[in-house]
């Protein structure tokens, strides 16, 4: 019988890795070939469609690319991400570990420790706190702001679930860039800085280039989590009057609220599709810096 390098031969290989590939096969595969035929037909949740769904070919596709419901939540989408995932929690989460990064004792493990909190909460309660920080009537931000009846979901709904998703996601993007961080030598800074280098010049010259290749995955991991991100939904709802529906939400609201599962899994191949450009987008940048450091 044939070995491979650690001597497992390729039958007991094969076993090993079986159950992962059975796994993927299961809940990713098949999902992903399942919900591309979806795309294809007209199914609906309840009708004549449900119990003999059609295949329409790509109008599923034209009808998304042509609904104005479909661009708008494109746009709040982009949004969202900008807002929250690539200024929000890339931006707070390196100020947090850049103020955080020569501290020790209590103070350092207090603020982690809220930090984290925002990030292993169920969503559920995060939601719920949330509104009840915003509430209009007994919301404690108008409390502690004297303004009450402000209706901070009704009038900036966008805005508020930009906020939201940043408090709860700085964690990762604090933890990933305290890590790097941790690898700048010392040494190279207080030179930058006995140079007469301004802290913006120590991070344009000496801490960015060292640690671009950990920006780039932050920020292609949360650009991705937060494009595909459903919490909002328990804030919003994506309302009011679809202020507030980043794509996800208008998945669900098309496809479950609406019935058209045929049109939701033609939309959610589409955000399939950004979310392999964005990821590409992303690689090719982290390539090329390996290529410039090579």
């Amino acid at each position: 019988m044939s070995t491979d390098a650690a001597g497992l031969g390729k039958g007991r290989a094969v076993g090993f890795v079986l159950p992962a590939l059975v796994l993927i096969g299961v809940f990713l595969i098949f999902p992903a070939l399942w919900t591309i035929y979806l795309g294809l037909t007209d199914y609906r949740l309840t009708g004549l469609a449900a119990a003999d769904p059609r295949v329409v070919g790509l109008s599923n596709y034209t009808e998304a690319l042509g609904d104005e419901r479909f661009r708008t939540s494109l746009w709040l989408t982009t949004q969202f991400v900008l807002g929250s995932a690539i200024i929000g929690q890339a931006g707070l989460g390196f100020a947090i570990a850049w103020a955080l990064r020569n501290r020790a004792g209590p103070v350092k493990r207090v603020v982690e420790g809220l930090v984290l909190l925002a990030w292993i909460l169920p969503s559920s309660v995060v939601a719920f706190l949330w509104i009840a920080l915003l509430d209009r009537d007994q919301g404690t931000l108008n409390a502690l702001l004297h303004t009450p009846g402000f209706a901070w979901l009704l009038d900036h709904p966008m805005l508020s679930i930009i906020v939201f998703n940043t408090w709860r996601g700085t964690a990762f993007s604090m933890m990933l860039y305290g890590a790097a961080l941790s690898n700048v030598p010392p040494s190279h800074l207080e030179t930058a800085r006995l140079a007469g280098a301004s802290t913006f010049q120590q991070l344009r010259d000496v801490v960015f280039p060292r640690i671009r290749g950990h920006m780039l995955t932050n920020l292609l991991l949360i650009s991705l989590w937060t494009f595909n991100d459903f919490t909002s939904f328990q804030i919003t709802a994506g309302g009011p009057e679809g202020r507030s529906e980043i794509l996800p939400v208008y998945i669900y609201n098309v496809a479950l609220s609406g019935g058209r599962l045929g049109f939701g899994a033609a939309v959610s191949f589409l955000v399939l599709i950004i979310n392999l450009v964005l990821a590409l987008v992303y690689l090719r940048l982290l390539r090329g810096r390996r290529g410039v450091a090579a």
